[in-house]
């Protein structure tokens, strides 16, 4: 039995990359930590003309959460900033978990998609977007060139 204190083993960040040796990436570990990887969770739904993404972002504010459209690339960050300088009165941290950042998560959706036409909608902690679906250009049935 490996010793834990606040839920956490104290070897996870050795096991999780001994040595060294797997590049992880800096901006969202140093937002959340070993937990990076449960955020911006995301679920893509398929309409009949639109695709519907719900996105987890607890703990930001709708000013702090920005979606682009550039190149065909839906990108949705988030950023969060925390006063370090601050003093506290009421005692001394022992442990602090709340990091400031950037985290972001990009989505190819053709170059057809206007920011106009993408809905969008913060409530609870879910950026709910509603991307709408472009027409596929149509190929001609028949492929056979004639010779002559």
């Amino acid at each position: 039995m490996l010793p834990s204190i606040f839920g956490e083993n104290l070897f996870d960040e050795f096991f999780a990359n001994p040595f060294g040796l797997v590049n992880t990436a800096p901006a969202e570990e140093a937002l959340y930590g070993k937990h990076a990887r449960n955020l911006m969770k995301t679920d893509v739904r398929e309409m009949d003309n639109s695709y519907e993404l719900d996105i987890d972002l607890p703990g930001f504010k709708k000013d702090e959460i920005t979606v682009d459209l550039k190149n065909g690339y839906l990108t949705i960050g988030a950023s969060k900033g925390l006063d370090r300088d601050q003093k506290d009165d009421n005692g001394k941290y022992i442990r602090r978990e709340r990091y400031a950042g950037v985290c972001s998560r990009s989505f190819y959706v053709g170059t057809a998609v206007r920011p106009e036409n993408i809905g969008a909608k913060y409530e609870d902690g879910i950026l709910k977007l509603s991307v709408p679906k472009t027409v596929k250009k149509e190929l001609p049935e028949s492929t056979s060139v004639a010779i002559q």
